[in-house]
């Protein structure tokens, strides 16, 4: 008994051998040491970054200047812009505009917005809204119907997506000028054709939606194109790289609306082409020029 005590005092008395300590330099699991403290470390960094407002992912890209589209290339001109459109139309329909086609097709068929892929949440109607000039209230706005001025079911603006979820997000857009007059929600998602063509029968200044239930709506007379002055084209791309002019089925929709309704009306002079979003020109597509020589 007498020396077990004698060892339990020499262990805690003040003359046995201390044990070392966890934060002693010479201590090979020091917390400056341990990779765990190290972790714990500079999360307690990232977050302060965070708070501060600085980048904390070295790997994230940096937000692209308004002046450059999605490629870092300066905003294609109206010019590349039409070229671009021509292009598209000549390649998806396996058609050759004429001389005299083209002739007529002025680099004023294409309403210029802004490319940046930052745009904000109501930009849309903001640049619509600036283009239209001092007729935008009229116009975009009110929301009344004036016998012999403005039909029912015949919007100024129809802005064309591919898909329900993006009609959805772009319309957000045009908040400002949708107060008074609602926007034509025109896809085939939960909304049945006899509802569109009810709510068609009011006064329509914006609507939105996809190729086919556009077509539909026109073919049956519903959706009016007496006021049509601007088609809006989405160019957002989804997760898979797909856009209105490069995803299958909805850009064989679309052409097939676009040579049915608006063509004719953009060769005329009575209809501007808007596309909305980046445009990234390729270096065989480098304006109208281009395509006269094809």
């Amino acid at each position: 008994m007498g020396s077990r005590r004698s060892a339990a005092a020499g262990r805690g008395g003040g003359g046995g051998r201390h044990k070392p300590s966890r934060l002693s330099p010479q201590n090979p699991h020091s917390s400056q040491s341990n990779p765990r403290f190290k972790k714990q470390k500079q999360k307690k960094q990232r977050k302060k970054k965070k708070e501060t407002g600085q980048d904390v992912d070295a790997h994230r890209e940096e937000p692209m200047p308004s002046g450059e589209n999605a490629a870092g290339q300066p905003p294609a001109s109206a010019s590349e812009q039409l070229g671009f459109f021509l292009a598209q139309y000549q390649s998806a329909n396996g058609v050759h505009l004429s001389s005299l086609e083209l002739d007529s097709i002025g680099d004023t068929c294409i309403l210029e917005l802004s490319q940046g892929p930052e745009l904000d949440v109501d930009s849309p109607g903001k640049q619509i809204k600036a283009a239209f000039g001092p007729s935008w209230k009229g116009v975009l706005y009110e929301g009344t119907l004036e016998q012999g001025k403005i039909d029912p079911g015949s919007p100024a603006i129809i802005a064309i997506t591919a898909s329900a979820i993006r009609t959805i997000e772009l319309l957000r857009g045009f908040r400002s000028l949708t107060r008074v007059c609602h926007p034509a929600k025109l896809f085939s998602k939960h909304i049945k054709v006899e509802e569109q063509v009810a709510m068609l029968k009011n006064r329509v200044n914006i609507a939105c939606g996809t190729p086919n239930r556009i077509k539909k709506l026109i073919d049956i007379e519903a959706l009016g194109l007496s006021r049509l002055s601007v088609i809006l084209l989405d160019m957002h791309t989804d997760v898979k790289g797909y856009s209105l002019l490069t995803l299958p089925q909805v850009r064989d929709e679309f052409w097939d609306l676009y040579k049915n309704y608006f063509h004719e009306r953009v060769v005329k002079g009575n209809l501007q082409i808007c596309l909305f979003g980046p445009v990234n020109i390729t270096n065989e597509i480098k304006g109208k020029s281009r395509v006269h020589d094809k």
